[in-house]
């Protein structure tokens, strides 16, 4: 008989074990990017199935670009920004349930929302859908509501987390007395009843927004002074990053119900760039990217010890200035790709696949669990009401079309409708309304016509310029 010590497994199974990283060839890289160097602990970059979008440097006032994704190569000088804030950005967000609406949060003190058309504009687009005004200070975190339509977080550094419905460009909820200092960042969970935050007085709280109250938290969870990062993983536990005492970077896993002890806490490296986490819940793999590094490490996490299992890293000779993470439906499953990541250098960005080696070409549907579509799974009343739902999965067998650009309304509530109006109702005014509003109506239906009119113009100059490409074939 075998004695027990030698049939133990020796190696760990996993079907990620052998994930491996690989950068895009030169050609599919988006060149020429100035790259924003504000000094800020964001990812700089937010990607989704139809663009990627980059903070850039510029003169006065804050942008960014949105690329198409199959627009590699070198960016014309020309392409046009996102420039409605008068101060840099600091973090951008796309819609998880509308791929051409993206948020942006800056030093200017406001959070934006845009809607990025197909079509590649003529000229910067400097018109949000809707301004959100509620930050005294600058705004350095945004984050969309995985499952409900419209609703975005936004923290400042007024150390307030402020909660939006975008469709009406309403502030829903407030928190603002859970905070002492300078907030690092914000996590949802998988459904979005709960927020896990991290802040400058070295707590990890774990937040209901709707009760406005904190559930549970934990002081120091790294000892070190530097900045904590913190995300939801599954099954409701909280994945942290920092350092130790002796500035050494740090990982732990947590359970809510034990905040006191770590379920993991693992010693990595000496370095001091903040790793920012990236998580997988299909895979269960947390890829960790620190600003700065040269290298990706990635990590499984199980129920077996001792829970958080190195996998890998890839490494490379640039530093990273900054990283976009492709949503699941944004991977090409016909080539086992279980992650993308969009590395930002001085100025390029350069796309990283990261792939599990199979010799079939058929779907791996252990690869692939169905993952979140791009439908809300809630509205942002019913939310605010108390419910939850998780997101509305979808199949990726067959690939993921990005659905066509639809339209984010935004419907403002008149504050007059809420108040009776002050004082006695007075007769007619003094210019006669019934002549007015005719007159008035013929005026804005000729604005709505020329707004149209122009509109089809750019898109029709932005064709005729993306056809004169293909026959100069890029030379200028």
């Amino acid at each position: 008989a075998v004695p027990p010590a030698m049939s133990r497994r020796v190696v760990r199974q996993s079907k990620f074990r052998h994930v491996f990283g690989q950068p895009v060839k030169a050609d599919q890289m988006y060149e020429d990017i100035r790259v924003s160097k504000v000094t800020c602990d964001s990812s700089f970059c937010a990607v989704n199935p139809k663009f990627v979008a980059i903070i850039v440097e510029s003169g006065g006032g804050g942008a960014f670009i949105v690329l198409p994704l199959a627009k590699t190569g070198r960016v014309d000088k020309n392409h046009p920004l996102v420039t409605g804030h008068t101060a840099p950005v600091l973090d951008i967000d796309w819609c998880p349930h509308n791929d051409n609406v993206i948020a942006s949060a800056s030093e200017d003190t406001t959070v934006m929302v845009w809607q990025i058309p197909d079509y590649v504009p003529v000229r910067n687009i400097t018109d949000p859908v809707v301004t959100l005004e509620g930050h005294s200070k600058r705004v350095s975190i945004i984050s969309w509501h995985p499952t409900a339509r419209n609703v975005l977080l936004s923290a400042g550094c007024d150390n307030l987390v402020i909660l939006w419905n975008v469709g009406t460009g309403e502030m829903l909820l407030a928190l603002d007395d859970m905070h002492t200092d300078l907030i690092y960042n914000v996590g949802w969970n998988r459904n979005g009843s709960l927020l896990v935050t991290t802040c400058k007085d070295k707590k990890v709280r774990v937040i209901d927004p709707r009760k406005q109250q904190i559930i549970a938290e934990k002081t120091k969870p790294h000892d070190g002074t530097r900045p904590i990062r913190a995300i939801f993983v599954a099954d409701g536990k909280i994945f942290t990053t920092g350092f130790s005492r002796m500035s050494e970077r740090q990982l732990g896993l947590w359970d809510l119900n034990n905040f006191e002890e770590p379920i993991a806490l693992q010693e990595m490296d000496t370095s001091n760039g903040v790793l920012l986490p990236f998580y997988d819940a299909d895979s269960s793999i947390v890829y960790l990217c620190g600003k700065g590094d040269s290298s990706i490490r990635y990590f499984e996490i199980t129920d077996e010890a001792p829970y958080v299992h190195y996998l890998n890293t890839y490494s490379s000779k640039e530093p990273q200035r900054g990283m976009g993470f492709m949503p699941k439906r944004g991977l090409d499953v016909s080539k086992c790709e279980i992650a993308r990541f969009f590395k930002l250098h001085e100025r390029k960005c350069e796309p990283i696949v990261m792939t599990v080696p199979r010799k079939s070409d058929l779907f791996q549907d252990d690869l692939y669990p169905d993952t979140p579509g791009p439908e809300p799974a809630l509205e942002a009343d019913e939310w605010l009401s108390g419910k939850d739902a998780d997101p509305i999965l979808i199949s990726l067998r067959d690939g993921y079309v990005p659905i066509k650009n639809r339209e984010l309304k935004v419907v403002k509530k008149n504050i007059l409708d809420s108040k009776p109006p002050p004082g006695p109702r007075r007769s007619h005014s003094t210019c006669d309304s019934d002549y007015f509003s005719p007159a008035l109506e013929e005026v804005l239906e000729e604005i709505r016509a020329l707004k149209e009119t122009v509109q089809a113009q750019e898109k029709r100059i932005s064709d005729l310029e993306n056809k004169l490409c293909q026959f100069t074939n890029g030379t200028d």
